[in-house]
């Protein structure tokens, strides 16, 4: 996963291109450069250094760069170890083609080696340079850098997103797309290329989110999209709805935790469009994306399928629709469901779960079901990505632009369209009374309010992460829909403090874990299943009899855990089955201040980007 950005226009390239690059660093941090063409177009002026990009900025400062055509690009490295000659951009032998690529060439060695053959000499261990050496061979062949460009991507074999610069043509930047994402940006007198909408924000909010295949070619008075066999598309622009300021830290020392206190904002706007009120009182759920019809209420199951934190959300998910629409569901990790010949009916719901509707395996999953006739309902996060236009039905999250790498609010407007959906289903089929449904109606409208309660009220969080911030082995248990939340709120800890911990239902202790519990160990217990509070209570007997240090994440106010926990969090009081939305965000808390306490950089931890295009 990587950063992309490009530009044409009057001003000059450099300083765009590194503001640009700044909005993407979350995609990619090991390395950085830029390719400007000269203002006599002569050469391409390429810098390019290992590490973060104040790296590459402090490699430029006071170096005047000119010119007003460029591509710059951040990398997370796939092919090859983060340093300078590995580093994005690439060129041909006599320096007249740069290339920046996201994504994978998966014949890159077989493109390699015939390259070789003809005398071409390598100088980095990646697969994107092979695209250079393509690109000129193919403009030598003939004569055009457009043909070039067809010819090349015709024999990639892939992800990609490119964008390309040539001497002979000093007046535009060509871009193109497979798998991996890319925008146009469309400004006056000048236009972009960037990977996603931040990037180009300060600057436009029109943009062309480029389809599968799809090349563009842009100069500074305007952009022409052909298709993959350079036939002309014509298609009207996309109008971005949120501003640049939903870009920036707003005064936070870093957006994770921007976006944990954004949380109950994200959470009205995903409630606002479907909340349907009948004075001050919500009583029923409405959604414009989808009609209920009577594929909904024969379904013989839902299947849910997504990656990393998706996937936890679509295990809470299951609990839900399994309680409120009493309907089966399984819940697949994308990466093994399209290898496994799946069973797939043409009566199933399947759902895809994509914060960034990019994710290489969420997409792979979408297509199989397709292809066997299964519903495919996407939820995601954004406008124009590609699992919101090859899905059937797309549901947006409307959580705003989530910049820091490990998500927090995207997870919990996941969570809140999952329960509106299970909800509505649980209506339509008959499972749920009239009145359940309207008092939890109640309970969803209540959930913004509470959760911003928790936002304000972080000091015990707080105290507690700077006592625990260097224990060895932490654990996350919980039971029900507490176990789906453990998972998630483990995956947090790991993604930004780098802490060992483990998620797992509560009552599976004695059958394995608790042999590594001692007094290096946190055991933390989510606790909002009231009927269940004395069976988790005596699991932490069990684990703080051996050394284990405890906290509870909890809804009960009786003291159930006062007893055997360290630590009491409790949150807002709500329906325990809709408690996962708000018992996440102490979790969410504890991870970002033992990332902190430990010198990480919780927006760019290591080895992660965004969103994963590929394999």
């Amino acid at each position: 996963m990587c950063g992309i950005v490009g530009y044409v226009g009057s001003k000059q390239a450099t300083p765009v291109l590194i503001n640009g690059l700044k909005k993407l660093e979350y995609r990619g941090y090991d390395s950085a450069g830029i390719a400007v063409l000269s203002e006599n177009a002569d050469e391409i002026l390429v810098r390019k250094s290992k590490g973060a990009l104040k790296f590459l900025e402090e490699k430029i400062a006071g170096e005047v760069i000119k010119g007003s055509v460029g591509i710059g690009h951040t990398r997370w490295a796939t092919h090859g170890e983060p340093s300078d000659l590995n580093s994005h951009p690439h060129t041909n032998v006599s320096g007249t083609i740069a290339v920046v690529h996201n994504g994978i060439i998966e014949n890159y060695a077989k493109l390699k080696a015939w390259l070789q053959d003809q005398g071409v000499v390598f100088k980095s261990q990646t697969d994107t340079e092979v695209i250079a050496h393509l690109l000129n061979y193919f403009y030598e062949k003939t004569g055009e850098i457009f043909k070039a460009v067809l010819e090349t991507l015709y024999r990639l074999e892939g992800s990609y997103a490119l964008g390309v610069v040539c001497t002979k043509y000093p007046d535009r930047v060509i871009a193109a797309r497979k798998e991996s994402p890319l925008i146009v940006g469309l400004g006056k007198g000048e236009n972009f290329i960037a990977s996603d909408v931040p990037a180009v924000l300060e600057y436009t909010r029109d943009v062309y989110y480029l389809n599968q295949n799809e090349i563009a070619v842009l100069y500074n008075d305007h952009v022409d999209l052909f298709d993959s066999e350079g036939h002309k598309v014509i298609r009207e622009p996309s109008h971005v709805e949120w501003d640049m300021a939903s870009a920036e830290k707003g005064g936070y020392a870093h957006f994770m935790l921007k976006e944990i206190h954004e949380q109950p904002k994200a959470f009205t706007d995903t409630l606002r469009p479907r909340l349907v009120y009948n004075g001050e009182k919500p009583v029923d759920i409405q959604f414009d994306e989808i009609e209920f019809g009577e594929d909904w209420k024969t379904a013989g199951r839902i299947v849910i399928t997504a990656c990393g934190t998706a996937y936890h959300a679509g295990v809470v998910g299951k609990y839900a629709f399994e309680k409120f629409a009493r309907i089966p569901v399984a819940v697949d990790v994308a990466s093994e469901f399209r290898y496994r010949n799946p069973i797939l009916n043409k009566n199933d719901i399947f759902i895809v779960i994509s914060q960034s509707g990019e994710t290489a395996d969420t997409l792979a999953a979408l297509r199989l079901a397709k292809q066997a006739g299964a519903k495919v309902i996407a939820i995601t996060n954004c406008v124009g990505s590609t699992v919101s236009r090859e899905a059937d039905e797309v549901i947006y999250t409307w959580a705003g632009p989530e910049i820091a790498v490990a998500s927090t609010k995207a997870y919990t407007t996941q969570l809140m369209c999952l329960y509106l959906l299970a909800l509505k289903l649980g209506k339509e089929r008959g499972t749920i009374s009239s009145s359940e449904y309207e008092n939890l109606l109640s309970e969803i409208a209540a959930i913004p309010e509470k959760a911003q309660e928790i936002c304000e009220n972080q000091t015990e969080i707080q105290k507690f992460a700077s006592q625990q911030f260097n224990k060895s082995e932490i654990f996350y248990i919980g039971r029900l829909f507490d176990s789906a939340s453990s998972l998630e709120s483990a995956l947090k800890l790991k993604e930004v403090s780098y802490m060992h911990c483990e998620a797992f239902a509560a009552g599976e202790l004695k059958h394995g874990p608790i042999a590594l519990v001692d007094s290096d160990t946190l055991v933390v217990a989510i606790a909002t299943e009231p009927e269940l509070y004395e069976k988790l209570a005596s699991n932490i007997v069990e684990v703080k009899s051996r050394g284990a240090v405890t906290m509870a994440i909890t809804l009960d106010k009786t003291g159930a855990f006062n007893n055997c926990c360290d630590s009491v969090i409790t949150i807002p009081e709500t329906a325990p089955a809709l408690a996962s939305m708000l018992s996440i965000i102490p979790a969410q808390l504890f991870a970002y201040y033992c990332s902190v306490l430990k010198g990480n950089d919780p927006d760019k931890p290591r080895n992660l980007a965004k969103s994963v295009t590929v394999e």
